[in-house]
């Protein structure tokens, strides 16, 4: 069923179907006990407690909790979209002239009469256009949500209820980035957000990480050219009041999908007559934005995306010129460049590009409903994937699911096929999934950061 907020989005479009259904090779299953058991035995001390109190794990107790973990893991998106909602009130330039709350400034709200003057007056500008007669799309979206929790923007007194949860939820937000500011940068960064909302934002340095790191590959020979046909893409985002920067001055947009086909199209590494690329999302959002763009890719319509990035993030030299010379060709091989929509004086930072996508391209990216902590697909032959990618996805769980997840993936990829994640998992059960060489990019200095590009290869 469509909640209130997909059928508000619906709503917008004119486009009211009676069941969401998106064309697929094949249907999510949920994974089996038989499947789950190496897993569950190798990790009897730390299994969830509904499987703990039923140990050993027979099969009516198992078919239970991954459903109930199915449901869980979906419900996270509300907390998700509440973090995107908060990022708006933190950084959105359509709305107000108040000054952004960057991360210093969200960690003394609360504490600082400036910081909390202007995190006031963001919040009655939001309010303020939400209730808007006809917002734009992204914060029509934000509206649908807020209206789906009960709030409305009917009457004198609720104005005042949406702003005393938008600050609420900042306060929320700056408690956890001080939180996960002191923890430890051991292993179990990479199962950071384990018990956070699972957020649809994205933004372009993952896709740089993963050309990068596809540039690797071709260049050691692991992967051939023309040979990747089939690709799956595990919760691809949704670009709108992104964590970085929130920039709020275009329309929600994925990314990754074009831009992965762009790299392997540059590369020679696939066929854009043969190519297959599906996404694996547990969004209905996120779904119903990528099926309508497949609709309209067959009907000969073009999707036309921003490409914007942060100017003023913190880059080492060599880093940063690498990245710029991405994002200049970023999209030359499925279609050309356009005027991107103007970058409003609030966003000065923001340097932009847009792309006009060929409608034959979009037409190849195929959404389908899938978990992949708790389902997978039932592949065989030519229908596995020669190439599955998820960045930023796996460390929203923590170990137990990682497992689960992992040989999920590893049932999906054909043999000698790969998974590539910027989150390192665990590897207490084989899996049939092999360490290959990562990709590391020094991406800044004093203090350091690094980004990873861990590769897997399904070697059984």
């Amino acid at each position: 069923m469509l909640t209130r907020q997909a059928c508000w989005i619906l709503l917008f479009f004119g486009v009211i179907p009676n069941r969401l259904q998106c064309q697929s090779v094949a249907a999510a299953e949920f994974m089996s006990l038989d499947a789950a058991q190496p897993v569950i035995r190798a990790l009897p001390d730390a299994l969830p407690p509904d499987l703990h109190t039923a140990h050993p794990v027979d099969a009516a107790a198992w078919n239970a909790w991954v459903r109930k973990i199915d449901r869980e893991v979906r419900e996270r998106l509300v907390r998700g979209e509440e973090d995107t909602l908060t990022n708006l009130l933190r950084f959105g330039v359509t709305f107000t002239k108040e000054y952004r709350i960057d991360d210093e400034y969200l960690a003394r709200y609360g504490q600082s009469t400036l910081v909390n003057t202007f995190a006031e007056k963001r919040a009655r500008d939001l309010v303020r256009a939400l209730a808007a007669p006809h917002p734009g799309e992204g914060l029509l979206r934000m509206r649908a949500f807020l209206e789906s929790k009960g709030f409305s923007f009917g009457t004198q007194a609720q104005p005042a209820r949406v702003r005393r949860y938008l600050l609420g939820n900042l306060a929320r937000m700056r408690d956890e980035f001080l939180r996960y500011r002191s923890q430890k940068k051991d292993d179990t960064r990479f199962q950071l957000f384990k018990d956070r909302g699972i957020s649809l934002d994205t933004n372009l340095w993952p896709d740089f990480l993963i050309d990068q790191h596809l540039r690797d590959m071709a260049v050691r020979g692991a992967l051939k050219p023309g040979g990747v046909r089939r690709v799956a893409i595990i919760g691809p985002g949704l670009d709108f009041a992104n964590k970085e920067m929130g920039n709020d001055f275009y329309p929600p947009q994925t990314i990754q999908p074009f831009a992965v086909l762009d790299a392997l199209f540059r590369l020679g590494l696939a066929d854009p007559s043969k190519i297959e690329l599906y996404t694996l999302d547990i969004s209905q959002d996120v779904n119903f934005h990528i099926h309508r763009a497949h609709l309209a890719g067959e009907k000969g319509r073009p999707y036309v995306a921003q490409l914007p990035w942060n100017t003023a993030a913190r880059h080492q030299p060599d880093y940063r010129a690498r990245f710029v010379e991405y994002w200049k060709q970023l999209g030359n091989q499925i279609g050309q460049e356009v005027t991107p929509i103007p970058v409003p004086a609030a966003a000065a930072d923001t340097q932009t590009r847009a792309l006009k996508i060929r409608p034959e391209i979009v037409a190849r990216i195929t959404p389908i409903d899938m978990n992949v902590v708790s389902q997978r697909l039932s592949l065989s032959g030519e229908q596995a994937f020669d190439l599955i990618i998820g960045t930023n996805i796996f460390l929203y769980y923590d170990e137990f699911e990682q497992l689960l997840a992992r040989a999920n993936v590893a049932a999906m990829l054909r043999r000698g096929g790969y998974l590539l994640t910027n989150d390192k998992l665990p590897d207490k059960v084989p899996s049939g999934l092999e360490e290959a060489p990562p990709t590391v990019l020094v991406v800044a200095r004093d203090p350091d950061v690094t980004e990873y590009m861990f590769c897997y290869k399904r070697v059984k």
